[in-house]
């Protein structure tokens, strides 16, 4: 199952199998073996090298969670850079970053608090 997504990546990348060997700095052969599931027991650093190579993750190689899965959290990343880099834009610092985070932090304590008191008051 690992060497088919990883087939189906590689070749959905453009990438020959050579290619993609040198790419990720692995032998060929042994990506041949793992793409025909003579080997199927990639080491973890392997499957680093070749998730890095192909843009994805060891996960996706690993339990092949779907690609529109995996296209929905770059896009969220997408999204939440650009509203990382707009808040950059109009002068908002890191350590203001930590405070509203902080805030927010304090804010749902402070309503988890407000709950448990509630209820431990009806209890009589």
């Amino acid at each position: 199952m690992i060497g088919e997504r990883i087939r189906k990546l590689r070749k959905s990348k453009g990438y020959s199998l050579s290619e993609l060997a040198d790419k990720a700095g692995v032998s060929k052969s042994y990506l041949s073996y793992l793409e025909r599931d003579l080997q199927t027991n990639p080491s973890l650093q392997f499957l680093q090298k070749i998730s890095i190579s192909l843009g994805t993750n060891i996960e996706y190689l690993l339990d092949g969670t779907t690609m529109e899965n995996q296209k929905e959290k770059i896009v969220m990343d997408e999204e939440w850079k650009k509203l990382i880099q707009k808040a950059i834009k109009e002068g908002m610092t890191k350590q203001d970053f930590l405070n509203y985070r902080n805030y927010l932090q304090f804010q749902q304590w402070q309503s988890t608090n407000q709950e448990l008191n509630e209820e431990e008051e009806k209890r009589g």
